[in-house]
């Protein structure tokens, strides 16, 4: 299965639309198959006085409020449209995250997005992932911060919305009634993607904890996904072998540029070596099926060995241990037939080195 690539270019183009469209030329140059970015009102989804994570103040003015860093890095409709417009001149997807309920209207409503993500920070947040499933889009559902059981509550919420559009949600019992219903399970699996990810930028290594992809994917019975936060491209690779079918990994033009997200995110150069790695690592993972391949048939014949005659051996002279010895090339009779040919007697004439053939 090929796996499906995000490139998430984020609020990396610091609010500047030429910048943003320098980014999906550049994931589309290293061959990401989406380019997603935020949608957001900064008066919707945050107070005027709010602090920023440590991170942001890191990477930006660390007396400069959340409201005031958010409101810089908005992307208009207009932009939303140019974006657009521009990754499909490139040949790739154009995706976006709605963090607020206008702009989750404006991604369905106006631009018609088939697919939609609910960023980690709102996984909690039961009726605002119910509006993600009254579209009846795809959604990825990005899961940092969360427990088992949190994932759970809000792909019962999912199910309520997907599967009884026109009803309300009274409670979480609601929603867990239906969620446990054959035809719920059944939406889900073709609906749902589950992204593992540690919300911490960048993410430590020791903080990765990729066997929780799978422990999700046991628990759920859905396809799952990462969502890297670490610095490199291990991380990427590691969660391909065990499974992943979608990444989305954090790329900028300048890892230097002011912004909170920068330092956390790939260069172009790096995303495009993330493609390729990927790709040959979803390649090498194969069908899961042991035999040979027909690239080996050659070697086996060479690499294997035969029953050959060890001395000369005269016609109704019995092969024995004295006389039969294991030699290359393998195309002869393999030496696992070696306890049956002893005893037996020869039907020819055999030459010291010759291959036994009978």
């Amino acid at each position: 299965m090929r796996v499906k690539i995000i490139a998430e270019a984020g609020v990396n183009h610091n609010g500047d639309l030429g910048l943003a469209k320098e980014l999906i030329a550049a994931g589309a140059e290293s061959g990401v198959d989406v380019v997603k970015f935020q949608t957001f009102k900064a008066e919707n989804i945050v107070t005027k006085t709010a602090e920023k994570a440590q991170y942001q103040k890191n990477n930006c003015d660390a007396d400069e409020s959340q409201y005031d860093m958010l409101k810089k890095l908005e992307l208009d409709e207009a932009m939303h449209a140019e974006l657009m417009k521009c990754c499909k001149e490139h040949g790739i997807e154009f995706l976006s995250t709605a963090f607020d309920d206008d702009s989750l209207v404006f991604l369905t409503d106006t631009i018609g997005l088939a697919t939609l993500k609910i960023p980690s920070g709102e996984i909690t947040n039961g009726p605002f992932i119910h509006r993600h499933a009254l579209t009846g889009a795809n959604i990825i559902l990005s899961t940092g911060m969360a427990t088992l059981g949190e994932i759970e509550t809000a792909l019962a919420v999912l199910a309520h919305g997907f599967c009884t559009p026109g009803a309300q949600v009274t409670s979480l019992d609601d929603c867990y009634k239906i969620l446990a219903s054959k035809n719920a399970q059944e939406i889900l699996q073709k609906k749902i993607t589950l992204l593992h990810c540690t919300s911490s930028y960048p993410a430590p290594v020791k903080s990765v904890n990729m066997h929780a992809m799978n422990t999700m994917k046991n628990a759920f019975g859905l396809d799952v996904g990462y969502s890297d936060h670490t610095a490199g491209l291990v991380a990427p690779i590691v969660a391909v072998s065990l499974g992943a079918t979608l990444i989305e990994k954090h790329f900028t033009l300048d890892r230097n540029m002011e912004g909170p997200d920068h330092k956390a995110s790939l260069e172009p150069s790096e995303l495009k070596q993330m493609v390729d790695e990927i790709h040959q690592t979803s390649q090498m993972l194969g069908s899961g099926i042991k035999m040979p391949h027909p690239i080996e048939l050659d070697t086996k014949d060479v690499a294997r060995k035969s029953l050959v005659a060890k001395f000369d051996i005269k016609t109704g002279e019995s092969f024995s241990a004295e006389n039969i010895t294991f030699k290359r090339p393998g195309n002869g009779i393999s030496p696992n037939r070696y306890w049956n040919m002893v005893g037996k007697e020869a039907h020819k004439n055999y030459q010291a080195g010759d291959l036994i053939d009978e």
